[in-house]
């Protein structure tokens, strides 16, 4: 996991405001390996394929895997889930859900990188959506599956759990 700052460390200004840093983590290149390494073997065991996002806790794309056989564009809706579930720290799937039964259309998040398609989940550390892992191409129960598959070894620190 890289740690990162974000706002600032205390101190204060030449004008003498306050100020502080908060140090944070995100998934990193290690993280994003091991992710795809999971779903690789596991998608390869079922002899399946799918396309596979890791992102940092921006939902911006840290390492991705377009597995063969696949089609183009799950590679883009992969990427829009895994940017759904950091940027919103839930599930894309739910946010989806959650959209429809408000009556709402997906559109008023402000950003057309948002989808509510089942597969895209965070990786929550220690209570901080550090990234999140995403899958497109399989049915949404096993795009969820899969992501939630390499999360779970993210949170754990790579343990194997068989």
């Amino acid at each position: 996991m890289q740690s990162r700052r974000g706002d600032a460390t205390t101190g204060a200004t030449t004008a003498g405001e306050a100020w502080q840093v908060r140090i944070y983590q995100e998934i990193g290149a290690a993280e994003a390996r091991l992710a795809i390494d999971v779903i690789f073997a596991e998608l390869t065991h079922r002899q399946k394929a799918a396309a596979i996002v890791v992102a940092d806790s921006h939902g911006e794309v840290v390492a991705s895997l377009r597995m063969d056989g696949v089609q183009f564009s799950c590679v883009g809706i992969a990427t829009n889930k895994a940017f759904t579930a950091a940027r919103q720290r839930e599930p894309s799937g739910n946010i989806g859900r959650s959209i429809r039964a408000d009556g709402w259309d997906i559109q008023n998040l402000a950003d057309p990188r948002f989808t509510g398609w089942d597969g895209g989940v965070p990786v929550i550390v220690d209570g901080e959506t550090v990234g999140a892992v995403a899958v497109s191409g399989l049915t949404g129960e096993e795009d969820v599956e899969m992501a939630e598959l390499a999360a779970a070894r993210i949170r754990d620190g790579g343990a194997s759990k068989g």
